[in-house]
Parts: structure tokens; C-alpha cells; sequence
């Protein structure tokens, strides 16, 4: 039975541990004693033994096994970033080199468009031309008609004029072929 030294001292009795210290001898504390020295070395090394036993039988192949999975799981992981590295820098050149196709497509559809567009302004403005050419010649035509219409009216009035001042101017009437030839001098 274990009893407290506060409670053996009140009741007299003695407790285990002031057995212990009674038959010790000296009364120092075992770890310490020189006399356990050597049983303690040979606990201590086959505890030591044990131990490393334990470690390199069970504890370090777990830790080489999971630092080598993790070593090749970054190899793989490495591997891959590589390859999506190349597909995507693959996939970046085929899109670089499309956008350019299409640029040059849509150059030359736009430079198509453009001599199209030339084309037809060139046929337009001809056309155009042509038009106003053959209804300038029209214009030029009944203006010359016109012309001649008023040349010839303005020739008989200016004879008729020329005649009433010749009346008036004289008092006789006058030769209407001289007054004609007159005119047509004076015209001419």
C-alpha cells in the first residue's frame, strides 16, 4: 500500500519511498550512481540498437518511399508541364500563322474590291462621258440650229429695218437687193 510521507509522519508508518532510500546505498539517485554505470551503457546501446533497427527497417524505406513517389510525381508533373508547354506554344503558332493567312485573304479580297470598285467607276464615268459628249453634240447642234434660225431672221429684219430707214431717212423706198447685199456686207 502507498501512503503519503505527510500522512506516514502523522501516523508513524514508513513509506515506499523512504524504504527505497534506506536500503540505497548512500542514498544517491540511480542514474547518477557510478555502481549502475555499466548496466545503463548496455541499455542504452541495446535501446540505441533497437532503435536504429526500428528506423532503418521501417521508418526510413516509408520516407525514401514517399520522397521518391513525390520525386517522381515532380518528374511527371515536369514532363507534362513540358508537353502542354509545346502544345500550347504549337497551338500559338498555328493561330499566329492563321491570323496572318487570313490577313493576306483579307488584303487581297479588299485590294479586289478596291480594282472592282476602280473598274466600275472607270466604266461609269465613261458612260458618263459619252453621255454628256452626245448631249453636249446635241446642244452644240440645236444651238447652231438656233443660230442660223436667228442669223437669218435677224438678216430679214435687219434688212426690213434697214429699208424703213432708208424710206425715212430718204423719203424714196429703196432697192431691196441693194439693201440685202448691204447687209450681208455688213454680216460677213
Amino acid at each position: 500500500m502507498f501512503v503519503a510521507p505527510a500522512f506516514a509522519q502523522e501516523s508513524g508508518t514508513e513509506t515506499q519511498s523512504e524504504v527505497g532510500v534506506e536500503h540505497e546505498a548512500g542514498g544517491v539517485f540511480p542514474p547518477f550512481d557510478s555502481s549502475t554505470f555499466a548496466s545503463q551503457i548496455l541499455w542504452l546501446a541495446i535501446t540505441f540498437g533497437l532503435f536504429y533497427l526500428f528506423l532503418s527497417k521501417v521508418v526510413l524505406p516509408r520516407i525514401g518511399g514517399i520522397l521518391e513517389v513525390r520525386s517522381d510525381r515532380i518528374a511527371q508533373d515536369l514532363d507534362q508541364a513540358a508537353r502542354m508547354k509545346e502544345e500550347a506554344d504549337a497551338a500559338i503558332a498555328a493561330y499566329e500563322q492563321e491570323v496572318a493567312e487570313a490577313k493576306a485573304k483579307a488584303s487581297a479580297i479588299g485590294q479586289g474590291a478596291r480594282d472592282k470598285a476602280k473598274a466600275d467607276a472607270e466604266v461609269e464615268r465613261k458612260q458618263t462621258e459619252a453621255s454628256l459628249n452626245s448631249k453636249l453634240a446635241e446642244a452644240e447642234a440645236r444651238i447652231a440650229l438656233i443660230k442660223d434660225a436667228a442669223m437669218r431672221d435677224v438678216g430679214s429684219i435687219a434688212e426690213e429695218t434697214a429699208t424703213a430707214i432708208v424710206q425715212e431717212v430718204i423719203g424714196a423706198k429703196a432697192d431691196k437687193a441693194a439693201v440685202s447685199a448691204a447687209v450681208k456686207a455688213a454680216r460677213g
